[in-house]
């Protein structure tokens, strides 16, 4: 693949249109975040360092080569770039990088939580399995290095205590999932705030995975959807923030087991703690206001 001259500029401007699109959403802040394109077989535009990426112009951005060496450009390059280069040498099908710090992703790689499957549609169609790679100080060669497990399976990773890097054959598309992902995580924390958060069944997400086959979507899970179920990752996401069938109180029920759901009030979270697992939602509604009968009968 090599772009024109004309196209060139065409890319250019629309490195710097995603780039305003990005800090408008909020997911960069000051001079923070990155990306790239792909515009030969030895050539990349990137952007700049030390430059909010809401006002780039064309000139601008600099061309680099897969070593990461400046070859043209007024603006030194991004020192995140060798993530990018990392990218593209596993992925020949990759056009496309951004390295930004969505909020609501980002406090998810903050808090060490996996973003869980099986909860949202359109994240399993247009995300997949969403995994977090180690954390590695940014600018260091081993960033790229730290997403190599998952670079083959997946085009959104999040980085630990840092943010999230998206990869694709197309520039917007690559946006697109960045908004996604940051939109799936606002949704679950939002969800933890009402207290319930229920997992598709696994013959749904054979149907969703389906579906992605049809669209021609790639998806690691493909072979254990054609025989009729999917496996989860929720129980990361579900022991620390609760959720499913019973609400904010007892115990909910996941694939393999049970987990712990973190109740509401102090009141609430003391009895949970003490409740056995065979114990019902009534059970623990019940010993709940028999307690606080007996504390507002001795005020």
């Amino acid at each position: 693949m090599a772009v024109s001259v004309a196209n060139e500029f065409k890319i250019k401007q629309q490195l710097c249109d995603i780039g305003h699109r990005i800090w408008l959403k909020g997911f960069c802040a000051g001079n923070e975040g990155n990306h790239s394109y792909r515009i030969g077989p030895n050539r990349f535009l990137c952007t700049p360092t030390g430059i909010s990426k809401g006002f780039l112009k064309p000139d601008d951005i600099c061309v680099v080569d897969g070593s990461g060496k400046q070859l043209s450009g007024k603006r030194k390059r991004t020192s995140e770039f060798l993530l990018h280069a990392q990218i593209y040498a596993a992925r020949p099908d990759v056009n496309a990088v951004i390295h930004s710090h969505p909020p609501h992703a980002t406090a998810f790689a903050v808090a060490g939580v996996e973003l869980p499957t099986c909860i949202h549609p359109e994240a399993e169609v247009f995300l997949g399995p969403v995994h977090t790679a180690k954390y590695v100080t940014p600018g260091d060669k081993r960033l790229g290095e730290s997403i190599m497990p998952y670079v083959k399976d997946s085009n959104t990773i999040i980085l630990a205590n840092h943010g999230v890097v998206c990869f694709h054959a197309d520039l917007e598309q690559c946006y697109y999932q960045l908004e996604i992902v940051d939109a799936y995580s606002r949704i679950l924390l939002l969800a933890k705030q009402l207290g319930s958060v229920n997992p598709l069944k696994s013959d749904e997400m054979a149907e969703l995975i389906q579906l992605k086959k049809k669209f021609g979507l790639p998806d690691p899970r493909m072979e254990e959807a054609s025989k009729g179920s999917v496996s989860c990752a929720t129980s990361d996401f579900m022991s620390r923030v609760g959720g499913g069938d019973f609400g904010s109180r007892g115990r909910m029920s996941i694939n393999g087991g049970t987990c712990a759901v973190k109740p509401q009030s102090p009141l609430e979270r003391a009895i949970g703690s003490m409740i056995p697992e065979q114990y019902s939602e009534s059970d623990i509604e019940q010993l709940v206001q028999i307690i606080t009968d007996q504390i507002m009968a001795s005020v």
